[in-house]
Protein backbone atom coordinates (compact mmCIF):
# COMPACT_ATOMS: atom_id res chain seq x y z
CA UNK A 1 0.00 0.00 0.00
CA UNK A 2 2.51 2.32 1.13
CA UNK A 3 4.46 1.92 -2.36
CA UNK A 4 0.72 2.78 -4.23
CA UNK A 5 0.75 6.15 -2.19
CA UNK A 6 3.77 7.51 -2.53
CA UNK A 7 3.42 7.83 -6.53
CA UNK A 8 0.57 9.95 -5.91
CA UNK A 9 1.88 12.19 -3.67
CA UNK A 10 5.19 12.29 -5.97
CA UNK A 11 2.37 13.49 -9.23
CA UNK A 12 0.76 15.85 -6.50
CA UNK A 13 4.14 18.08 -5.56
CA UNK A 14 4.74 17.91 -9.69
CA UNK A 15 1.33 19.05 -10.18
CA UNK A 16 1.58 21.67 -7.84
CA UNK A 17 5.44 22.58 -8.98
CA UNK A 18 3.97 22.73 -12.41
CA UNK A 19 1.07 24.66 -11.82
CA UNK A 20 3.17 27.38 -9.72
CA UNK A 21 5.32 27.56 -12.84
CA UNK A 22 2.94 28.19 -15.16
CA UNK A 23 1.63 30.81 -13.24
CA UNK A 24 5.06 32.25 -12.90
CA UNK A 25 5.67 31.80 -16.17
CA UNK A 26 1.88 33.19 -17.13
CA UNK A 27 2.60 36.08 -14.84
CA UNK A 28 5.79 37.16 -16.30
CA UNK A 29 4.42 37.25 -19.99
CA UNK A 30 1.54 39.56 -18.64
CA UNK A 31 4.43 41.94 -17.03
CA UNK A 32 6.35 41.28 -20.47
CA UNK A 33 3.28 42.37 -22.63
CA UNK A 34 2.90 45.52 -20.55
CA UNK A 35 6.04 46.27 -20.57
CA UNK A 36 6.26 46.22 -24.00
CA UNK A 37 2.57 48.17 -24.73
CA UNK A 38 4.05 50.77 -22.28
CA UNK A 39 7.54 51.24 -24.37
CA UNK A 40 5.70 51.16 -27.69
CA UNK A 41 3.13 54.35 -26.23
CA UNK A 42 5.94 56.25 -24.68
CA UNK A 43 7.34 56.33 -27.96
CA UNK A 44 4.14 58.36 -29.17
CA UNK A 45 3.21 61.65 -28.04
CA UNK A 46 -0.12 64.08 -29.32
CA UNK A 47 -0.02 66.43 -31.76
CA UNK A 48 -2.45 67.99 -33.24
CA UNK A 49 -3.88 67.55 -36.97
CA UNK A 50 -3.28 71.25 -38.45
CA UNK A 51 -5.62 70.00 -41.54
CA UNK A 52 -8.63 68.77 -38.82
CA UNK A 53 -8.28 72.03 -36.69
CA UNK A 54 -11.46 74.37 -36.21
CA UNK A 55 -9.71 77.31 -34.23
CA UNK A 56 -11.99 76.50 -31.18
CA UNK A 57 -9.57 78.18 -28.68
CA UNK A 58 -9.95 74.98 -26.20
CA UNK A 59 -6.40 74.68 -26.94
CA UNK A 60 -5.85 77.88 -24.66
CA UNK A 61 -8.56 76.87 -22.12
CA UNK A 62 -8.36 72.74 -21.90
CA UNK A 63 -4.84 71.99 -21.65
CA UNK A 64 -2.98 71.02 -18.14
CA UNK A 65 0.01 73.33 -18.69
CA UNK A 66 -0.52 76.82 -18.17
CA UNK A 67 0.14 78.73 -20.37
CA UNK A 68 -1.09 75.71 -23.00
CA UNK A 69 1.64 73.63 -24.43
CA UNK A 70 0.00 74.56 -28.31
CA UNK A 71 1.40 77.31 -29.73
CA UNK A 72 1.19 78.73 -33.17
CA UNK A 73 3.82 78.05 -35.36
CA UNK A 74 4.26 79.81 -39.09
CA UNK A 75 4.68 77.65 -42.31
CA UNK A 76 6.76 80.19 -44.20
CA UNK A 77 6.98 78.42 -46.93
CA UNK A 78 3.08 79.18 -47.41
CA UNK A 79 3.18 82.79 -46.21
CA UNK A 80 2.28 85.43 -48.90
CA UNK A 81 4.17 87.69 -45.99
CA UNK A 82 1.47 90.36 -46.97
CA UNK A 83 1.05 93.70 -45.50
CA UNK A 84 -2.43 93.13 -44.56
CA UNK A 85 -2.33 89.56 -42.49
CA UNK A 86 -5.33 88.18 -41.64
CA UNK A 87 -3.86 86.50 -38.81
CA UNK A 88 -2.12 89.60 -37.64
CA UNK A 89 -4.26 92.47 -38.01
CA UNK A 90 -8.29 92.27 -36.83
CA UNK A 91 -10.73 92.20 -39.76
CA UNK A 92 -11.95 95.86 -39.24
CA UNK A 93 -8.87 97.73 -37.68
CA UNK A 94 -9.62 101.04 -36.74
CA UNK A 95 -6.65 102.11 -38.82
CA UNK A 96 -3.71 100.31 -40.50
CA UNK A 97 -1.32 100.46 -38.10
CA UNK A 98 0.30 97.94 -35.46
CA UNK A 99 -1.20 99.89 -32.68
CA UNK A 100 -2.40 97.04 -30.06
CA UNK A 101 -6.25 97.93 -30.93
CA UNK A 102 -5.71 96.71 -34.27
CA UNK A 103 -3.93 93.56 -33.57
CA UNK A 104 -5.49 90.26 -33.27
CA UNK A 105 -3.54 88.16 -30.65
CA UNK A 106 -4.69 88.91 -27.32
CA UNK A 107 -1.07 88.30 -26.40
CA UNK A 108 0.98 90.49 -29.07
CA UNK A 109 2.89 87.05 -29.47
CA UNK A 110 2.92 87.65 -33.09
CA UNK A 111 5.97 89.95 -34.15
CA UNK A 112 5.82 91.88 -37.46
CA UNK A 113 9.18 93.37 -39.08
CA UNK A 114 9.44 95.03 -42.07
CA UNK A 115 11.39 93.45 -45.32
CA UNK A 116 10.86 95.29 -48.20
CA UNK A 117 6.85 97.48 -49.30
CA UNK A 118 4.38 95.80 -49.29
CA UNK A 119 6.21 93.09 -47.52
CA UNK A 120 6.09 91.56 -43.68
CA UNK A 121 7.77 89.17 -42.13
CA UNK A 122 5.85 87.64 -38.49
CA UNK A 123 7.29 85.50 -35.98
CA UNK A 124 5.84 84.15 -32.94
CA UNK A 125 7.02 84.65 -29.83
CA UNK A 126 6.18 81.47 -28.30
CA UNK A 127 6.33 82.17 -24.57
CA UNK A 128 3.84 84.75 -25.24
CA UNK A 129 1.14 82.38 -27.20
CA UNK A 130 -1.52 80.96 -25.34
CA UNK A 131 -2.82 78.57 -28.46
CA UNK A 132 -5.75 80.65 -28.26
CA UNK A 133 -6.24 80.18 -32.63
CA UNK A 134 -7.71 83.90 -33.12
CA UNK A 135 -4.55 84.21 -35.51
CA UNK A 136 -5.18 81.18 -37.18
CA UNK A 137 -9.01 81.74 -37.26
CA UNK A 138 -7.68 85.31 -39.24
CA UNK A 139 -5.09 83.42 -41.32
CA UNK A 140 -7.14 81.03 -43.05
CA UNK A 141 -10.06 82.97 -43.45
CA UNK A 142 -8.24 86.36 -44.98
CA UNK A 143 -4.95 84.23 -45.92
CA UNK A 144 -4.17 81.07 -46.95
CA UNK A 145 -3.40 79.47 -43.98
CA UNK A 146 0.12 79.78 -42.96
CA UNK A 147 -0.21 79.89 -39.16
CA UNK A 148 -1.38 76.76 -37.49
CA UNK A 149 -1.15 75.14 -33.87
CA UNK A 150 1.26 72.50 -32.97
CA UNK A 151 1.72 70.57 -29.90
CA UNK A 152 5.15 71.70 -28.78
CA UNK A 153 6.89 68.67 -27.18
CA UNK A 154 9.32 70.54 -25.08
CA UNK A 155 5.91 72.12 -23.03
CA UNK A 156 3.91 68.84 -23.47
CA UNK A 157 3.40 66.53 -20.69
CA UNK A 158 2.01 63.91 -22.81
CA UNK A 159 -0.71 62.48 -20.92
CA UNK A 160 -2.00 59.73 -20.80
CA UNK A 161 -5.48 60.75 -21.90
CA UNK A 162 -5.07 64.62 -23.65
CA UNK A 163 -7.34 66.97 -21.80
CA UNK A 164 -7.82 69.01 -24.90
CA UNK A 165 -8.07 65.76 -26.98
CA UNK A 166 -11.20 64.68 -25.25
CA UNK A 167 -12.89 68.22 -25.67
CA UNK A 168 -12.03 68.56 -29.30
CA UNK A 169 -15.04 69.02 -31.42
CA UNK A 170 -12.64 68.47 -34.57
CA UNK A 171 -10.77 65.34 -32.83
CA UNK A 172 -7.57 66.74 -34.25
CA UNK A 173 -5.65 65.44 -31.79
CA UNK A 174 -4.13 62.25 -32.41
CA UNK A 175 -0.88 60.31 -31.53
CA UNK A 176 1.88 60.73 -33.61
CA UNK A 177 5.56 59.19 -33.67
CA UNK A 178 7.78 60.88 -31.34
CA UNK A 179 10.16 60.59 -34.00
CA UNK A 180 7.97 62.45 -36.45
CA UNK A 181 6.27 64.57 -33.89
CA UNK A 182 5.02 67.45 -35.72
CA UNK A 183 2.55 68.18 -38.76
CA UNK A 184 3.55 71.18 -40.14
CA UNK A 185 1.41 72.71 -42.99
CA UNK A 186 4.50 73.67 -45.04
CA UNK A 187 6.34 70.31 -44.89
CA UNK A 188 3.83 69.07 -47.78
CA UNK A 189 6.03 65.22 -47.14
CA UNK A 190 4.68 64.51 -43.61
CA UNK A 191 0.55 65.39 -42.16
CA UNK A 192 -0.66 66.13 -45.40
CA UNK A 193 -4.31 64.89 -45.96
CA UNK A 194 -5.70 63.79 -49.44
Amino acid sequence: MESKEAPKRMDRRKLIRNGMQLSLGLSLAGVAGWSATKSSSDDLVWQLDPFKCVQCGRCATECIVTPSAVKCVHAYALCGYCDLCGGYLKPDPNARTTAAENQLCPTAAIKRKYIEEPYFEYEIDEPLCIGCAKCVAGCTSFGNGSLHLQVRHDLCKNCNECAIARVCPAEAFQRVPASTPYLIKGDFTKGKKG
